[in-house]
């Protein structure tokens, strides 16, 4: 009996030790002592105990949420958290984190929106960036009512489509509040650089007879066609072309604005969305994307040719031109 009961003294004191150590080391040792590099980590206004350690963790600040979780309740540290950015590093251990917490940066951060992306893709950037919850900057962009406010929102040439200001977000950097985020601030910031950009091609506009949907439109299919800037005038030129003569646009592009997948199989081809570009003729209902300037000037300035068709080859990237369907075909076969 006495044997069997230091047997279990021995064990229990095996694991007692273990456990010990685990909990040491996941306090006190720091995921990396030797990478200083600064992660700016935001604790937003409401943020639990539990949420706190899930964003540390997300970072890889620290090694097991649920320890420091317990950790900052037992010694009290968690009353002392308050919402604001805090410059930490992997480097620091349990300790120097909660110290890390007295002293908060500037609430302002910086949001990079790239050309081309949608708005429910900027919505998605902004959850990833833990700046507004699933669905925030979506639903923000269907209540605005301020239209009346800039005069390139025309609601009425806009039409009935999903989200009105899809094409009119200009895609840049911008600061922003990063403990009280608000969506409908980010899409002030937005359309008022829209605003801005826009002006150095108003002239050129208003030179033309098709309207600002209409141009931006087709700027939102070209982002989204084709990222070299000698190609383009050419492309656009291609498309408008297309477009006057009853032609399909046939852009793989706006297909993928519906199926959100860029593998196209041959029944995404069949889709019956007016956004179908392949099976319907005409412009699609809206922008199926948010295009940057050079892209809208190029939709503004399209180069005249005899091309009918061109493709983007997977290796360089490089543009290659048919002027028959003879000749794309051949260029699928070459390069494709």
């Amino acid at each position: 009996m006495k044997s069997f009961l230091k047997k279990v003294f021995f064990a229990a004191l095996v694991l007692i030790i273990i456990a010990l150590f685990y909990t040491y080391n996941n306090i006190w040792a720091a995921v990396d002592a030797g990478d200083t590099s600064q992660i700016m980590t935001t604790v937003n206004r409401g943020d639990t105990a539990k949420d706190i350690a899930k964003t540390l963790k997300k970072h890889d600040l620290i090694k097991n949420e649920d320890i420091f979780y317990l950790y900052i309740r037992v010694t009290g540290a968690s009353k002392n958290i308050e919402a604001g950015n805090y410059n930490l590093s992997k480097s620091m251990n349990v300790p120097e984190i909660i110290e890390g917490f007295k002293n908060p940066v500037s609430s302002e951060v910086s949001i990079t929106i790239q050309e081309g992306l949608t708005i429910s893709q900027i919505d998605d950037k902004l959850v990833n960036m833990d700046l507004a919850p699933d669905g925030d900057f979506e639903a923000a962009a269907r209540a605005f009512s301020g239209y009346d406010s800039y005069w390139f929102l025309n609601r009425e040439e806009i039409g009935d489509v999903e989200f009105a200001l899809e094409g009119y977000l200009y895609p840049d950097t911008y600061f922003v509040d990063g403990v009280n985020f608000d969506s409908s601030v980010l899409i002030t910031k937005m359309l008022d650089n829209f605003d801005h950009k826009f002006e150095t091609v108003r002239d050129t506009f208003k030179s033309q007879d098709r309207t600002l949907q209409e141009i931006i439109t087709m700027a939102s299919i070209l982002q989204m066609e084709v990222r070299t800037p000698e190609d383009y005038g050419l492309i656009s030129g291609i498309l408008w072309k297309r477009l006057d003569e009853g032609w399909h646009i046939g852009a793989d592009a706006t297909i993928i604005y519906v199926t959100k997948n860029k593998d196209i199989t041959y029944q995404d081809l069949e889709i019956d969305s007016p956004y179908n570009t392949r099976k319907f003729v005409g412009m699609p209902p809206g922008p199926i994307s948010n295009p940057d300037i050079e892209h809208i000037e190029g939709t503004l300035n399209p180069v005249e040719s005899d091309y009918w068709f061109y493709l983007t080859t997977l290796d360089t990237g490089e543009v290659k031109y048919a002027r028959n369907n003879d000749e794309h075909n051949q260029n699928k076969a070459t390069y494709l």
